[in-house]
C-alpha cells in the first residue's frame, strides 16, 4: 500500500522527471511527502505564475513536459499565466493542482474552483483524479497528451483526500512511442512545388525542434539556395550567420522582409502555425485569397487549414520532413532572390542610433558579439525586446527562451530555469522595468537554489509598449503607463545577489564582467532615455506624427 502522493512521485520518477517547480499548499501535502525521498528536485518558488513559467521554460529547453505543483483556488489561477504561455507556444507541460476534498464538491468549499471551467480554454486536457488507484492511468495519459501532436499543457486536479488515501496499484506502463516518418512521396511533393516556384520563401517554427533539425534546415537551404524566415521568437532555429537566413517574422518586422513575403509566390511552412504575428494581423497574406502556393507541414492535423487552406498539407513534424529534404537534389535557381533577402537582413542589422547616453542597440550588439555561442538569452514582453530581436545574432539552437504568447514577466523565471538546467552555460535575461517587476520576487528562488542568471533591466520608467500605442492614438494624454521604480541594483543586493547601475554605453562591458565574476544572480540596471521608444522611432516623433494625422 502506498498513499497517493507516493504513487504520484513514483510515476514521475518512472517518467524521467528530475525537477519540479512548486509553491506549497496544504491541499497537496501528501504529494510533497512523496517527493521527499524521490530524488526529484523540488524548486520552491515565490508565486505560482513564476513557478509555471519556469516549468514551461523547462519544457521548451528539453522537449519533455515541465512539471509544476500549485495549490487550489488562487494558487491555480496565479499559475494560469504559465498555462497560457505553454498553450500558445506549443510547449509540453503538466500542472498538478491540489484540490479540495472531493466529498465537498459544489458547496463553494474554501478555495474551491471548477478546474475544467477555469482551464478548459487554456489547456489541451483538464481532469480530476478522484480515485487513488487511477493515479498511474491519469498521469500516463497526461504526459502522452502533453507530448502528442501539437504539444501543450495538461492540468490534473488532485483532491487532498485522494492523495492521502492508500492504494495497492501497479506503476504505469511506459509505451514505446515510434515517431511516424513521412513517406518519401510527401517530401517529393514539397520539392515538386518548390521546383515550380519563382520566388519561394521557407518559414520555420513551432515545436519539436532540435540541433539536428537546425543542421538539416541549413543543409536544405544551402543546397536549394532558398531564403528562410523564422517565426516569432524562434530565431535560434537557424544560424543567423547562414547565407540563406532572411530574418524573423516578429512584431517589429523588417519592412523589406514583409514585402518579400507579400511578393513570394510560394510559401513552404515547416512546423509553424503561421499566425497573426508572422503575417502582421493576416495582412501580409490574405487567408481568403493568399495569391500564392502554400505547403503546410505540421504535427497536428487540426492546425493544417485552421486559417490558411494550403495547396498541400502534410501531417508530420518539421524535423522529420527536413531529414528527407536535406538529401534532396537542387530543384531550381533562386540564388539572386536569396542573396537579396540576405542583404536585406544584413542591412536591418546595421544599428540605428537611439537617443540617450546608453544605447540599447550598442548593448545588444556587444552581447551578440561577446557572449558564448551557446549562451541562453531570455526575455519577456515589451518594446525593449525589439532591440534584442533586431540586433542579436543567434548562432546555436537552444539559445532563445521567449514567449510567443507575448507574456510579460516571463524572461526572469525562464532564466532561472535555464541556469538550473545548464549551470555551466551563460544565461542572460533581458527585461524592461515593467516586465521585470512582474516576477522579480523570484530572485530569492534563484539565490536559494543556486541559479545565477544575469539580468539586464532596461529602465525607462514606463510601460513602454502601451505608452507607444497611447501616443499613437491619444498623443500627449499620458494615463496609466508611468512607473515609480525601485533601485533595481539595490534590490538585487538585498536578495543576496549582485547589482549595479549603468548610465552610459561605455560602462556596460565592465559591469557585465563584474556580474559574471559575482557567481550569483545579478542585475545590471541600464538607465534608458525616455525618448528611446522603438528601434526606428522616438517618443516625440510618434507623438508628432499622431498630432499631424
Amino acid at each position: 500500500m502506498r498513499h497517493g502522493g507516493k504513487i504520484l512521485s513514483d510515476q514521475l520518477v518512472k517518467l524521467g522527471v528530475r525537477r519540479v517547480f512548486s509553491v506549497p499548499g496544504e491541499s497537496f501535502l501528501a504529494a510533497l511527502d512523496g517527493l521527499y525521498d524521490s530524488g526529484i528536485a523540488n524548486i520552491v518558488c515565490r508565486q505560482e505564475g513564476g513557478a509555471a513559467m519556469m516549468a514551461e521554460a523547462y519544457g521548451k529547453m528539453t522537449g519533455q513536459p515541465g512539471v509544476c505543483f500549485v495549490t487550489r483556488g488562487p494558487g491555480a489561477t496565479n499559475a494560469s499565466a504559465g498555462i497560457h504561455i505553454a498553450m500558445q507556444d506549443s510547449t509540453p507541460m503538466v500542472l498538478f493542482v491540489g484540490q479540495i476534498d472531493n466529498r465537498h464538491t459544489d458547496r463553494e468549499t474554501f478555495q474551491e474552483i471548477d478546474y475544467k471551467a477555469v482551464f478548459g480554454g487554456l489547456a489541451k486536457w483538464v481532469a480530476q483524479v478522484d480515485e487513488t488507484d487511477r493515479l498511474p492511468e491519469y498521469i500516463g495519459r497526461a504526459f502522452r497528451v502533453a507530448m502528442s501532436g501539437r504539444p501543450g499543457p495538461v492540468v490534473l486536479a488532485l483532491p487532498e483526500n485522494m492523495l492521502s488515501a492508500g492504494a495497492d496499484v501497479p506503476d504505469l506502463r511506459l509505451s514505446n512511442h515510434v515517431e511516424r516518418s513521412p513517406a518519401q512521396n510527401e517530401a517529393n511533393a514539397i520539392m515538386h512545388v518548390l521546383a515550380q516556384a519563382e520566388k519561394p520563401l521557407i518559414v520555420v517554427g513551432g515545436p519539436h525542434w532540435s540541433a539536428q533539425a537546425q543542421t538539416d534546415l541549413q543543409v536544405f537551404a544551402e543546397s536549394q539556395q532558398v531564403p528562410v524566415a523564422v517565426s516569432f521568437r524562434r530565431q535560434d532555429y537557424m544560424d543567423n550567420h547562414h547565407s540563406s537566413y532572411a530574418g524573423d517574422l516578429n512584431v517589429g518586422i523588417n519592412p523589406r522582409l514583409a514585402a518579400r513575403m507579400r511578393d513570394a509566390d510560394t510559401l513552404i511552412l515547416l512546423g509553424t502555425r503561421f499566425g497573426d504575428i508572422e503575417t502582421q494581423g493576416y495582412t501580409l497574406v490574405d487567408p481568403a485569397d493568399p495569391q500564392k502556393t502554400i505547403v503546410h507541414v505540421h504535427a497536428d492535423a487540426d492546425e493544417i487549414g485552421r486559417v490558411y487552406a494550403p495547396d498541400i498539407g502534410i501531417v508530420a513534424t518539421a524535423p522529420a520532413i527536413l531529414r528527407q529534404l536535406a538529401n534532396a537534389s537542387p530543384a531550381g535557381a533562386w540564388a539572386d532572390w536569396t542573396a537579396q533577402a540576405r542583404a536585406d537582413y544584413e542591412a536591418w542589422l546595421a544599428p540605428q542610433e537611439s537617443p540617450g547616453a546608453l544605447k540599447q542597440e550598442a548593448v545588444i550588439k556587444w552581447l551578440s558579439d561577446h557572449l558564448p555561442d551557446d549562451a541562453i538569452v531570455t526575455n519577456g514582453a515589451g518594446n525593449y525586446a525589439a532591440w534584442l530581436h533586431r540586433y542579436f545574432v543567434y548562432k546555436k539552437y537552444g539559445t532563445q527562451l521567449a514567449p510567443t504568447s507575448g507574456s510579460m514577466g516571463y524572461g526572469f523565471p525562464a532564466s532561472i530555469s535555464a541556469s538550473l538546467q545548464y549551470p555551466d552555460r551563460t544565461v542572460v535575461c533581458l527585461a524592461g522595468d515593467g516586465c521585470f517587476q512582474m516576477t522579480c520576487n523570484e530572485m530569492s528562488t534563484a539565490v536559494q537554489h543556486g541559479a545565477k542568471p544575469i539580468v539586464v533591466v532596461m529602465n525607462n520608467g514606463r510601460y513602454g509598449t502601451i505608452r507607444m500605442h497611447q501616443e499613437k492614438h491619444y498623443p500627449g494624454r499620458v494615463s496609466g503607463t508611468a512607473l515609480a521604480n525601485p533601485d533595481f541594483a539595490a534590490l538585487a543586493r538585498a536578495y543576496g545577489g549582485h547589482g549595479e547601475v549603468v548610465t552610459d554605453t561605455a560602462g556596460f562591458a565592465d559591469a557585465f564582467a563584474r556580474a559574471q565574476a559575482a557567481g550569483t544572480v545579478a542585475v545590471i540596471e541600464c538607465k534608458v532615455d525616455e525618448e528611446a521608444l522603438t528601434t526606428a522611432s522616438t517618443l516625440s516623433a510618434v507623438r508628432a506624427a499622431a498630432l499631424r494625422g
